[in-house]
């Protein structure tokens, strides 16, 4: 029976366009956070967990929950499924928030990753260096994200406020993968195993935040499109998961490396909003509710997706562009903080890029 209301632990703007996706589909929405004045705010109601019995009124007033981080607490969302199904699963998400049992994970199902070490003490820091070799990146195991959490060892002077920054936390230390280029793809599945993928993207990032995510990938082998779908649906069967899933990739010669996996909509996916027939967030809602996929193929041959990033900008000039499609998240502006997007279309690179370079104070500047 397919869903009608569906409950989102958090209320932030992936949870926005989850419900801009899903309201034309007669689905309705209910947000499971603290804030009131948030990206969903107006799209459906908010029931804060401070409040009195907040956990029963919201499993009581929807039919499937899901969630639109991995830092979202495993341990309630085991408690939610023992009422009503949560979608993606408790495996996908404790695998997703530690990253040596994302790696290990990796590495069972043959999925390559850079070499990796954990690490706990300044001693097996040292270590970790010798035995991966310079340089390598330090990263929290759990909670790290757009950049935090981690630092580059370079040389053996960085080891000391590398490990100054970051003691107390258990760590992974990760050889260093020489590539060419960032990508990631996309893909969903429904609860009776079927499965759709997106065209794979390639991110440019700055400061640790993604800037623009550009469709198709130029010059990319086929052998590694192939590879890339493989990993991903190894995934989804293996996590038994339902609903969308995003892998990290490191573009190399050897072939690609997985950098990490989010269990949920991704930023780099926000193009597929005008870019493709059905996009990220509408195929996440239809999984996770029982409804037929829809297609994933892309409406015209480019797309790309520009950040908005600390301050709105010039709104006025994006509107002007026949091409370019405004998504704000009715945030304030703030440094570094993700406030909106800018989806384009085209039928040609150069027009994509021409686009591109009438945006670029959005990506310079708006930081």
């Amino acid at each position: 029976m397919t869903a009608k209301r569906v409950g989102v632990i958090g209320s932030g703007q992936l949870g926005r366009m989850m419900a801009l996706a899903g309201t034309p589909l007669d689905i309705e929405f209910v947000f499971y956070d603290e804030a009131t004045e948030s990206p969903s705010a107006r799209l459906g109601e908010t029931i804060q967990p401070s409040t009195s019995n907040s956990l029963e009124s919201f499993l009581a007033s929807v039919d499937v929950v899901t969630y639109e981080s991995e830092n979202t607490d495993a341990d309630l969302v085991a408690r939610i499924n023992k009422s009503k199904p949560v979608y993606p699963g408790e495996n996908s998400l404790r695998r997703s928030q530690h990253r040596l049992v994302e790696k290990n994970t990796f590495r069972d199902l043959g999925i390559k990753t850079a070499n990796f070490l954990r690490v706990t003490t300044k001693d097996e820091l040292i270590k970790a260096t010798k035995e991966l070799g310079l340089p390598i990146v330090l990263k929290t195991t759990t909670m790290g994200y757009d950049g935090k959490g981690q630092a580059v060892v370079k040389t053996d002077s960085d080891i000391d406020s590398a490990w100054e920054a970051l003691k107390g936390n258990e760590l992974i230390a990760e050889a260093f993968v020489n590539f060419s280029r960032e990508l990631s793809i996309i893909a969903v599945r429904d609860i009776q195993g079927n499965t759709r993928t997106y065209p794979l993207a390639e991110n440019d990032h700055s400061d640790g935040i993604l800037r623009v995510s550009q469709v198709p990938v130029t010059g990319l082998s086929q052998a590694k499109q192939k590879e890339a779908e493989s990993y991903i649906t190894t995934l989804l069967d293996h996590l038994g998961h339902v609903g969308v899933i995003t892998l990290e990739l490191f573009d190399t010669d050897s072939g690609l490396i997985a950098n990490e996996m989010a269990p949920r909509v991704h930023n780099s996916g926000h193009w597929t909003i005008e870019g493709t027939a059905s996009s990220q967030f509408e195929n996440h809602v239809r999984a996770i509710c029982g409804m037929p996929l829809g297609s994933t193929q892309a409406r015209q041959s480019n797309a790309a997706m520009i950040n908005i990033i600390g301050k709105h900008g010039d709104r006025e000039k994006v509107l002007s562009i026949p091409n370019a499609f405004l998504h704000t998240y009715s945030k304030t502006e703030r440094k570094n903080r993700k406030i909106g997007h800018i989806n384009l279309i085209a039928d040609s690179k150069d027009e994509i890029e021409n686009a591109i370079t009438e945006l670029t104070e959005f990506i310079n500047e708006c930081g």
